[in-house]
């Protein structure tokens, strides 16, 4: 009898083993689609293009070791340096102000006060949901180069100013794309922001009401610091996307796009180079110092925005 009493627990045990290995199985079928999708269509390509860019390919004819040939003929290529050029610049002007602007429209969209507020909402996240296509159209009738395009009738009547011709200059043609950029992902990062906003505790503002504290102080001393992981994400994705500009300057610019300098992105001349002159190494060669010069960016926004929230607490104390 006591033979068999010990005998019954160690049954158990294996049948619990058995079930939590049965559940194990489970769990990881459940979750091998992803991972199947993810190496065909994300590890794969990467790691593939990784090696083409040491090789020397045309996409038909056999592949050839270049070494490091293909990162020397891109670094030393002057169009590729106007690309990041233009890349910087319109990324700056395009995504900065939609970040301060879009925390400023999220305050106010949070504002008791404020009547009709899921109009404004949807109002505002509508050019995030445009096509590419109607932006094109929107934005080629008021960057028009005729003088009576909208751009140009609000800067010779308004301002006084001569007319631009906004896709033959090359300040006329980055203030378009920045303006486009702007406009279309505003309402994203305002989205963000007040959805940040609204995780506020409440108790925090009318003990800052009674303290004396106005509606600026309270943005500056209590909104803008509890919305940091939501500004760090926002700046991130920012940067990246900027980084990553290809579909407004194609668009406004159209059939030209690749044939003008003050317009050409990092990304529009890794596409010139892979689909339109068949140089898949020195594409995937740009590829690589793309990815170097986001992690750049992207490591040195953080860090700024960072530096901006242990600013903003020791200044409190």
């Amino acid at each position: 009898m006591n033979s068999i009493r010990k005998k019954e627990p160690i049954f158990k045990k294996k049948r619990f083993r058995s079930e939590e290995k049965k559940d194990m199985i489970s769990g990881y079928l459940y979750i091998a689609p992803f991972f199947i999708i993810f190496t065909l269509i994300g590890l794969y390509p990467a790691l593939f293009s990784f090696y083409l860019a040491f090789q020397k390919w045309n996409g038909l004819s056999p592949m050839t070791f270049n070494g490091f040939g293909n990162f020397q003929l891109v670094l030393t290529d002057p169009l590729f340096w106007k690309s990041v050029y233009n890349t910087i610049i319109m990324g700056v002007m395009g995504t900065a102000p939609q970040l301060i602007v879009g925390l400023i429209l999220a305050y106010l969209l949070n504002m008791a006060f404020l009547k009709f507020k899921s109009f404004f909402r949807v109002t505002i996240f509508m050019p995030y949901l445009t096509s590419m296509v109607a932006v094109a159209l929107i934005f080629s009738v008021l960057f028009s180069n005729h003088e009576s395009s909208l751009a140009n009738y609000v800067l010779t009547h308004l301002f006084g100013l001569d007319p631009i011709s906004w896709a033959a200059s090359e300040w006329g043609t980055k203030i378009a794309i920045s303006l486009m950029v702007f406009w279309r992902w505003v309402g994203y990062n305002t989205i963000i922001y007040l959805a940040g906003i609204q995780s506020i505790p409440n108790d925090l503002y009318e003990a800052a009401t009674v303290d004396g504290a106005n509606k600026f102080q309270q943005l500056w001393y209590i909104t803008i610091p509890m919305m940091k992981p939501f500004i760090i994400l926002t700046v991130f994705t920012s940067t990246v996307g900027a980084m990553q500009l290809f579909s407004e300057p194609t668009v406004f610019l159209g059939a030209d796009a690749f044939t003008r300098d003050e317009a050409m992105t990092i990304v529009m001349y890794l596409y010139r180079d892979a689909f339109r002159l068949q140089s898949f190494g020195t594409a995937s060669a740009t590829a690589i110092i793309l990815l170097v010069i986001i992690t750049l960016f992207a490591v040195i926004n953080l860090r700024l925005v960072q530096g901006f929230g242990r600013k903003k607490r020791g200044v409190q104390k």
